[in-house]
């Protein structure tokens, strides 16, 4: 239990990502520190119903997809078939034991920690929701990290039919038809992981006028090109008129790009149309923070406009609401608050990662971005096609992609879609964080075989000396 009698140095109130990170390094730095959590377990929206339950999920499907091209990897598999109990009991499995690794690294590093629900209570105070009462907690700092959640539809809730990132993680079945609305990750990886899990019809619906907006075009193009060869039906530029349950699950209405109007009938349909920060009811009105349309207003060092009051994740208005911002944040406002130099997070180096199939990653400006910007910049191109481990490993979808500075190479953005490209954006993410130009990453010895020498590949393309292709 939390000794609520001692005025904290740090209180972080959230335990995702970012919250736990932050509460961690707070005690390593030798503050003492608490952190309130509105549930019965640590960890937050990523771990519980965000991205590890996910790709939990996605290593079943690889899985799945590795068994039925057995054949032509010389083995016999035999008869098998999808254990959606098994699938969802590993899952949970998955879940909790990170959710007591999280306690454990609290004892450990003597962070104590309550659940309840706080709420700004006046400077240097909280007031907490806890076991049928209120209690108040003192603190020198405190540390909003309360998250977000799934945004839905007007008029709409979340059911057993129609879904957000939370219900589609505990459905009972596999459903044979499922509509998605929004194509950003969580659509596209909803996607990938039910279209191999079985799910005859998936639809996936856009407003813009690609899939995964955020990416570069090239990436988006070649991702449906994947989806429409994988049989997953992509309607972009596309408006959703309403949602209408019937006796056997959903109807979705909808207008396609060429201005038709559609229905789609399926068992179920996933609202992944983006996510609210979760700052109602923290009562900060009274207080000098500042928001803008529920998000939390930071500097580079997370401060709020209220003195001792920071933020992180995805509350922050204007930065990426990811788990390693979140994370990185956290690092942040902590090293501020013990007096530690500490740089501002450079959001120009954000990695993005989309665990769908196939995979997609990314970090810096898109050619889009570097054209609206008036830089003059050089592109080079490898396929995976040109790569004997992707040979070996049977998966040639996809390139990566590299803009460089057109006078001195400065890698100014690194764009992936194929194998396991979520693990190797981590070569150019460091390498943009060194600020190094594609001559050094030529110059670079890459490994043989593996995937990463297509990064090399790539950079040789930037002066047109690709070896492979």
């Amino acid at each position: 239990m939390a000794d609520l009698n001692q005025e904290f140095d740090v209180v972080v109130v959230g335990s995702g990502p970012g919250g736990y990170w932050a509460a961690i390094r707070a005690a390593q730095y030798g503050l003492s520190t608490l952190c309130i959590e509105k549930d019965p377990k640590l960890g937050g929206t990523c771990l519980h119903v965000g991205c590890i339950p996910t790709k939990a999920f996605l290593h079943n499907a690889e899985v799945l997809d590795t068994f039925r091209n057995a054949k032509e990897m010389g083995v016999d598999a035999g008869p098998f078939a999808l254990n959606w109990g098994q699938v969802q009991a590993r899952k949970d499995q998955i879940v909790a034991k990170h959710a007591k690794g999280i306690e454990f690294l609290f004892r450990k590093n003597k962070v104590q920690w309550m659940q309840g629900v706080a709420r700004w209570a006046g400077p240097g105070r909280l007031e907490v929701a806890a076991n049928g009462g209120k209690q108040t907690v003192r603190a020198k700092n405190i540390i909003w990290a309360t998250g977000s959640t799934a945004r839905m539809l007007p008029g709409m809730t979340a059911d057993d039919r129609i879904l957000t990132n939370v219900e589609i993680l505990k459905l009972g079945a596999v459903p044979k038809r499922l509509v998605i609305i929004g194509a950003g990750a969580v659509g596209v990886e909803f996607a990938s992981i039910f279209k191999r899990f079985g799910t005859e019809a998936v639809t996936i619906i856009e407003m813009l006028p690609r899939l995964v907006p955020v990416e570069d075009e090239e990436i988006a193009r070649e991702l449906e090109k994947a989806y429409r060869k994988q049989k997953i039906g992509v309607e972009t530029g596309a408006r959703v008129a309403g949602i209408e349950k019937t006796a056997a699950g959903v109807k979705v209405a909808f207008t396609n790009a060429g201005g038709q109007d559609q229905v789609l009938e399926a068992d179920a349909v996933l609202v992944a149309v983006g996510r609210r920060p979760i700052t109602e009811g923290l009562n900060l009105e009274g207080s000098g923070v500042q928001m803008e349309r529920g998000f939390i207003k930071t500097d580079g060092y997370m401060r709020t406009g209220e003195p001792g009051v920071y933020a992180i994740g995805d509350v922050v208005f204007g930065t990426p609401q990811l788990a390693h911002v979140a994370s990185a944040e956290g690092m942040v406002a902590v090293a501020h608050i013990a007096g530690r130099a500490v740089d501002p997070v450079d959001y120009g180096k954000i990695p993005g990662v989309t665990f769908c199939e196939p995979q997609v990653a990314s970090v810096g400006l898109t050619e889009q971005a570097a054209k609206q910007k008036g830089l003059k910049y050089k592109v080079g191109k490898f396929p995976f096609v040109g790569n004997s481990k992707a040979t070996i490993l049977g998966s040639h979808e996809g390139f990566i992609k590299i803009l460089a500075d057109e006078k001195d190479g400065t890698v100014l953005g690194v764009h992936m879609i194929g194998p396991m490209v979520t693990e190797l954006i981590s070569e150019a993410v460091l390498g943009m964080q060194l600020n190094v130009a594609a001559d050094e990453i030529m110059g670079t010895v890459h490994a043989h075989p593996t995937l990463y020498e297509a990064v090399l590949d790539a950079a040789n393309s930037v002066y047109g000396l690709t070896i492979n292709a």
